[in-house]
């Protein structure tokens, strides 16, 4: 279709970007942040020409390429599936630079490269199709998401999450590489092409299928391996919440969808009554934990944690709607979630505090603020004509075909969802104004109201035209049905 070589080009953009910024002198730092939001918005570009260049109805992977180093070769593809996580990754990355403009001080430059780094490698685990290098770039996620949080964190205790998040992902991730072992000594190859027409027996898939799912639970994250979460989330900076809201949450559901349904269908079927059982426990209680919450980012956190084991319930179900449900409730959570946390961002730069006990009666001082802050509490609790009520939809339809036992249960996490989001929502922005607020009368400026533009944007677009998305989705989703 193209001449050149798409997808390793827009690997290659950002991390042309830190190294660009990597040669700015380090007190120079307006001058790396410029230079990397630049490589991160023209990344952001040269993706949508890929959404643009994408033929619907092609259920096989596009832009097919590969790069060679001796007798090593990396092959990318892109199908309905993977598009759009390549798509939000490249959005949320500039978004999240623009968050950190004025909040980071201190070591800036290094604060641009590591991000840029990062999308690099988040970017690969979407488009390569070699489920080795895809581990590779799985873990090297971790490196940087670990010294963003450890080096940029808001509090002492973050040193302590930083080793939480990174030991609970890498310790799941060693029952991955054994399981990439066992399918290379079968297949003699980690090629995905390969691997999709290779019978595995039964018995060897539950094995398969239970490496796999140590891995990618914990990126989930799903029970009980959900503790480094709210930790991660409080003590990273905003931006860093944005990211591991916005796209490192996506990486163990994106894996169960790419890896786990197709190379193991049977298995995936064997373990559908587990993955149901623990899912629906995962929504009911991080529910019921998010309730009595009093930290702003651990409200948000444990929401999270409901909404993506929502995501598992779908991708398990078997049903086209239930799959299609979970991708567009991902790319959905992808927008309100990071935008959730920009909100509590806003806030915290200004007062220095996430406590719930300390805010109210925002509305008086914020009033802008107050707005934008209701409108993704509203897509948060998947409001018809928002994002989230199309996935958790189509979700609840597919589960229903299955199981409308439950169904019905995680049904009520949705109830629980409203509550808490209005509950937080009615705490900071209306009742008495707290005295912290009665010194600063600053509403969103206009850096601040540009990162959420975007997010409004995709929130409100796929809410109501959710068949621009769907159209490409559909045809890699009937190819990836167990």
């Amino acid at each position: 279709m193209f001449d050149i070589p798409f997808l390793p080009s827009l690997l290659a953009l950002p991390l042309v970007g830190a190294l660009c910024v990597s040669f700015v002198p380090a007190q120079n730092g307006y001058t790396a942040k410029t230079v990397g939001l630049g490589f991160s918005c023209l990344t952001f570009l040269y993706s949508l020409f890929l959404w643009i260049g994408f033929h619907d109805g092609i259920a096989d992977f596009q832009y097919a390429s590969e790069v060679s180093w001796g007798p090593l070769s990396i092959h990318f593809g892109v199908d309905g599936v993977s598009l759009f996580f390549l798509l939000l990754t490249t959005l949320l990355v500039p978004l999240c630079l623009l968050t950190g403009w004025a909040s980071v001080q201190h070591s800036v430059k290094e604060y641009c490269v590591l991000f840029l780094l990062m999308e690099t490698m988040m970017l690969g685990v979407f488009c390569i199709l070699d489920v080795l290098f895809f581990y590779i770039f799985f873990e090297a996620v971790l490196l940087p998401m670990y010294l963003i949080i450890g080096i940029w964190g808001s509090r002492e205790r973050r040193i302590k999450a930083a080793y939480t998040f990174f030991l609970y992902t890498l310790l799941g991730s060693v029952f991955m590489l054994l399981g990439l072992l066992a399918l290379y000594l079968e297949a003699g190859t980690t090629d995905l092409h390969i691997l999709l027409a290779t019978p595995f027996s039964e018995k060897r898939q539950i094995i398969l299928w239970i490496a796999f799912f140590a891995s990618f639970a914990v990126k989930v994250p799903m029970l009980p391996v959900h503790i480094w979460l709210p930790e991660a989330h409080v003590e990273a900076p905003t931006a860093g919440s944005v990211v591991l809201a916005g796209v490192l949450l996506k990486l163990g559901t994106y894996g169960f969808l790419r890896f786990s349904l197709p190379l193991f269908p049977y298995a995936s079927l064997y373990f559908t009554p587990f993955i149901f059982v623990l899912s629906v426990v995962g929504i009911l209680y991080a529910s019921c934990t998010t309730l009595r919450q009093v930290d702003l980012k651990k409200i948000i956190a444990y929401s999270s944690v409901a909404h993506m084991n929502f995501v598992t319930l779908g991708l398990f179900s078997g049903t086209l709607q239930g799959i299609e449900g979970a991708i567009m409730l991902m790319l959905s959570h992808g927008f309100v979630s990071s935008a959730l946390f920009l909100c509590i961002g806003v806030l915290y730069d200004r007062y220095k505090t996430r406590l719930l006990q300390y805010y109210g009666g925002c509305v008086h001082t914020m009033p802008l603020f107050a707005v934008l802050f209701l409108f993704f509490t509203l897509g948060n609790l998947s409001l018809p004509g928002t994002s989230a009520f199309v996935g958790e939809f189509m979700l609840l339809t597919g589960v229903y075909q299955t199981n409308t036992f439950i169904c019905f249960l995680a049904a009520l996490g949705m109830i629980l969802g409203a509550a808490y989001s209005l509950w937080l929502y009615n705490r900071v922005v209306f009742g008495h104004m707290k005295m912290a607020h009665s010194f600063t009368t600053s509403d969103v400026n206009r850096r601040e109201f540009w990162t959420f533009f975007p997010l409004i944007v995709c929130t409100l677009w796929m809410g109501v035209f959710p068949e621009v998305f769907l159209d490409s989705i559909h045809s890699s989703v009937s190819w990836y049905l167990p």
